[in-house]
This record gives structure tokens, C-alpha cells and sequence, in this order.
């Protein structure tokens, strides 16, 4: 008897999707409830008369209730897309336009990298409605939205082309390592990916984000001064402070630190300075230099590397069974195609380890503020986080089960007990 793959990918998707939308409908229903008024912690900042006035509830249904609608069309596309075959369609498509060029022979190669174009291209004209209704009607009514179209547009083309003109390369080279790698291909793959994600951390904050913002120096003065200070305090390998024009696309703010080795370098968002004090924005800071001192980038790279390890090995298993193939209509075994077949099998295991990581970026949120505090940027953090929230309309009493399984930062309300604990 064949294994039902299609039957099995299609129970498994949609029985995730039922969990996580039971989730969401646990939030959905905590954001509609009157009776939840401030937690007892920040009644000091914030009365229950200011909540209950605030846009905080209606912005978190109106995005809680736009998520159910485009989680639902999303999932309705991914049972479509395997019911009817429509991959294999895809991957026709991809062959035709080879053909057009005068690509004959043996092409699998090509024929991938436009399969992941075509497939990319297809994802993004699906999702253009849904993100502009998200920016220009629900980030817009709150006032956060600061895109215009033209933008918006812009920001598109520019994720797609780059999306392409950097998979190209690494499909192309993945492909040739599992051809090359016989039955430990999944080893040398794995290490492949490894250093492109190295390779990526590096060319992000000098190559690829300046396509998107502008970066401009800190310029000289006391808060530059007091950023300098704090750096050379902790030993950080400080080189350059910027300020990203983040106000252009949208009200939110933030701050992080970016580079490896010996050359770091801190960006603050413009919104940032306009929102907080010096002493604030310092205490942000020394959050963040909380997760440098701690190696949490390190460490999550190398959880990152477990998953995707466990994923090559587990899919080397996989990647000659030609019942798989059959089962969504393929004929052939494109390698692309088997490995894309898989990670619709592999999704309980994804959704696993990413509400693990959660789970980990929250521990390692909480060290962060610790060190902060340590550092003596106590109070200030607590000030600067109350701001974020309150600028950001954020949720002061989330779903505690939605909260686990979606939050990679633990809510405002946990972070600042466990800042009033910590000595």
C-alpha cells in the first residue's frame, strides 16, 4: 500500500492551522473582554479609565481579526496549491521559459532556480492585497502608517529582485553539493548554509539594508557621548552609531546592534530619539549589549543550525521516494522539488522548534534586561519600556498559551517584574 502524502500533508497543515487559530481566537477574545483592565503593576503609569479610552483593544482586534481572515486565505492557497497540482504547474511554467531562451538538454538546475522565481513572483502578487490593506487601512487608522504607495511599491520590486538575484546562486550552488554529495549530502549542504548565513550577517548592515533605509552618523553631542561611554564601560568593539530613517515607513521604533568580530555597530531609529529620553535610549542599549555579553546571537545560530541540520538529514531519507513525487502530481524527481515536498511533511517539527526558540528568545530577553539593570539602567529601562508600549499600543494583557507559543519577546507586564526582582 502507498503512503498517502498528499492525505497526510493535508491533515497535518490543516491541523495546525486549527491550533494556531484556536490561539488566536483565545487573544481575539481577551482583547474584547472589558472586564481585564491594567495589571496591578502599571496602574501607577497608565488607569483603567486611560485603557479603557485607549486605542490599544480596537488596534489589537482589528489586526487579531485581519489575521484570521488572511491566515484563512493563506491556508486555503496552500490546499489549493496541493490538491489541483498546481506545483507541478509551476514547475512547467519554469521548463517554458527555458524553452523560450533556447534552454535545451539537461536543465534541472535553471529550471529550479526560475521554479523558486516563479513561485516567489506568484507568493508576492498574492500577498500585495492583504499587506496594503494591513499598512494603508489598519496601520493608517492608528497613525503608525508613514508609507505612501510609491513606496510601498518600491519596497516590493526591491525584496523580489534582491530575493532572486540571491537565491539563484545558492539554489544553484545547494543543488550541484547534493548532486556532488552522494549519501552525505546533507552534511556538506548543511555547511554550506552555514556559512552563507554567516556570509549574509556580514553583508546585511552595509549591503543590503542601505538599499531599504538611509543611514546617517549620530551626530556629535551628548547623547552620541553618553552611547560611547556605555560601549567602552562593557569592552563592546564599538565603530560606528547611525540613525535609520525608520519614521519614513512607519511611527514604531527600535534599536539593535549589528556586525561580528570586532566591528559593531549600533543603529538607533530616528522614532526612537524622538520618543525617549538619553537615559532611556541608553538603557535600551544596554539591553541590547545584555544579548551581546550574554552571546545570544551566537547561541541562537547555533540552535538555528540544529534545526537545519536535523532538517537535511531527515530529508536525505526522503529525497528518493518516488511515492512523494507521484502523490503531488510530479512525473520526474527535481531534487528542488522533493526538498519543497518536504517541508510540507516537516511541519509539526517546524512549528516545534519555533515555539522552542520562542521560548529561548524569551529567557534570552529577560538576561538581556538583567544586565541592563546590572549596569544600572534599571529604572530607565522600566520608563523606556512603559513608552514603547504605550507608543506602540501594545497588548498589556495577551493571551497567556498565545503568548507562549507566538511571542519571542515576553509582554511588557512580565518584563517589568522580573526587572523589579532582579538585583
Amino acid at each position: 500500500m502507498t503512503f498517502p502524502y498528499k492525505e497526510v500533508v493535508l491533515g497535518l497543515s490543516w491541523t495546525i492551522f486549527g491550533f494556531e487559530q484556536y490561539l488566536a481566537y483565545r487573544q481575539h477574545v481577551r482583547l474584547a473582554d472589558p472586564s481585564l483592565g491594567v495589571p496591578a503593576l502599571l496602574r501607577t503609569e497608565i488607569t483603567d479609565e486611560e485603557h479603557a479610552k485607549s486605542k490599544v483593544r480596537p488596534y489589537g482586534r482589528d489586526k487579531s481579526t485581519f489575521e484570521f481572515a488572511a491566515n484563512l486565505f493563506g491556508q486555503v492557497i496552500t490546499t489549493a496549491t496541493l490538491v489541483f497540482d498546481w506545483m507541478p504547474l509551476y514547475w512547467s511554467w519554469a521548463a517554458s521559459v527555458l524553452l523560450h531562451y533556447g534552454m535545451n538538454g539537461e536543465r534541472e538546475i535553471l529550471q529550479s532556480i526560475a521554479f523558486v522565481i516563479i513561485s516567489s513572483a506568484i507568493g508576492t502578487a498574492v500577498d500585495i492585497p492583504f499587506a496594503m490593506y494591513k499598512q494603508f487601512v489598519i496601520e493608517e487608522r492608528y497613525g503608525f502608517n508613514k508609507m505612501d504607495i510609491p513606496l510601498f511599491a518600491s519596497d516590493k520590486f526591491k525584496t523580489f529582485i534582491l530575493t532572486s538575484v540571491i537565491a539563484a546562486p545558492v539554489v544553484a550552488a545547494m543543488l550541484q553539493i547534493i548532486k556532488w554529495g552522494g549519501d552525505n549530502f546533507f552534511f556538506y549542504v548543511w555547511m554550506f548554509m552555514l556559512v552563507f548565513q554567516i556570509t549574509m550577517i556580514l553583508l546585511y548592515p552595509t549591503v543590503i539594508a542601505p538599499i531599504f533605509n538611509k543611514f546617517t552618523p549620530l551626530e556629535e553631542g551628548k547623547l552620541k557621548t553618553m552611547i560611547g561611554e556605555l560601549a567602552a564601560r562593557v569592552h563592546f568593539p564599538l565603530t560606528k552609531v547611525f540613525v535609520i530613517d525608520g519614521s519614513k515607513r512607519s511611527s514604531h521604533s527600535n534599536a539593535y546592534f549589528t556586525g561580528l568580530f570586532k566591528d559593531k555597530r549600533i543603529v538607533l531609529f530616528d522614532t526612537l530619539l524622538q520618543q525617549m529620553t538619553n537615559n532611556e535610549i541608553c538603557a535600551v542599549l544596554a539591553h541590547e549589549l545584555g544579548h551581546w555579553s550574554s552571546s545570544h546571537i551566537f547561541r541562537t545560530l547555533m540552535l538555528s543550525q540544529i534545526q537545519l541540520f536535523s532538517i537535511f538529514y531527515t530529508f536525505s531519507h526522503f529525497i528518493k521516494s518516488l511515492p512523494m513525487y507521484r502523490a503531488f502530481g510530479f512525473e520526474t524527481e527535481p531534487v528542488m522539488i522533493g526538498l519543497v515536498l518536504f517541508t510540507y511533511l516537516n511541519q509539526p517539527m517546524d512549528s516545534i522548534f519555533s515555539f522552542l526558540m520562542h521560548y529561548v528568545s524569551r529567557v534570552h530577553e529577560f538576561q538581556a534586561d538583567a544586565y541592563a539593570k546590572k549596569l544600572g539602567y534599571g529604572e530607565d529601562l522600566k520608563s523606556g519600556l512603559i513608552k514603547l508600549n504605550k507608543k506602540n499600543l501594545g497588548n498589556l494583557i495577551p493571551d497567556s498559551w498565545y503568548s507562549a507559543y507566538h511571542y519571542s519577546h515576553p509582554p511588557v507586564v512580565e518584563r517589568l517584574e522580573s526587572i523589579g526582582k532582579t538585583e
